[in-house]
């Protein structure tokens, strides 16, 4: 696989929607995650994934000295952080809060690609300020530590209908966000690539099209 610097620049200029068209060439199950939002919306999201799975809150079950989103982060990202994105799988609590400018601060600090997540974030405006992008369901206001809390790392998870195995490769855009397979990263963007240059060419054939109007037969 090519480098990340390569990857980058094979990016540039293309949408979720082409990378979506180019591994549905290659696999028929669902890889995009629609209805999402940002407080950057113009913001690119791409990196290797690594994953929180939230559960239910209960102190007695699960104690807060051991699952908190601290433990659970460092623990998520190991000694590579750079780069990755944190996905943080909500588990059907899509409108509680999965973290907000605090907590994600560490994602700033520790060069992190971004998040995305099914469920709400915290702290629009705060979030803004940083330097990585951040996708979810919508802005929350109410802190969602009392419903669910972090959980599991580095497990698969499901995040808006779609499977994500920690190291898959995520992209998201203001369109939505799209999941493929490390090994195919490549070959994903080489074939979006082929896609974007396939839907400039067919519009250049369109703009050459004349209308063309059927005689009547009256004369003039």
């Amino acid at each position: 696989m090519k480098s990340a610097g390569y990857h980058a620049v094979a990016l540039n200029g293309l949408k979720c929607a082409d990378l979506v068209d180019a591994v549905g060439r290659v696999h028929r199950h669902r890889c995009d995650v629609l209805d999402l939002v940002s407080p950057t919306p113009g913001r690119v999201l791409f990196g290797p994934a690594t994953v929180i799975s939230y559960f239910p809150s209960c102190s007695v079950a699960l104690d807060p000295q051991r699952y908190n989103f601290a433990n659970m982060f460092y623990e998520a990202v190991g000694d590579k952080p750079e780069g990755k994105v944190l996905v943080l799988a909500s588990n059907g609590y899509t409108n509680t809060s999965m973290g907000g400018g605090t907590k994600l601060f560490r994602l700033q600090e520790h060069g992190l690609a971004g998040v995305l997540t099914d469920g709400r974030l915290r702290d629009f405006e705060e979030l803004a300020g940083y330097d990585f992008a951040a996708y979810c369901s919508g802005e929350a206001t109410h802190w969602g530590g009392g419903v669910v809390t972090p959980f599991l790392v580095n497990v698969p998870v499901v995040v808006g209908g779609v499977g994500i195995v920690p190291g898959q490769y995520v992209y998201a855009d203001a369109a939505g966000a799209v999941v493929f397979p490390e090994g195919e990263v490549d070959e994903v963007l080489d074939e979006a690539r082929k896609i974007a240059a396939e839907d400039k060419a067919y519009r250049a054939r369109v703009a050459g099209e004349t209308i063309s109007r059927p005689s009547t037969g009256a004369s003039a």
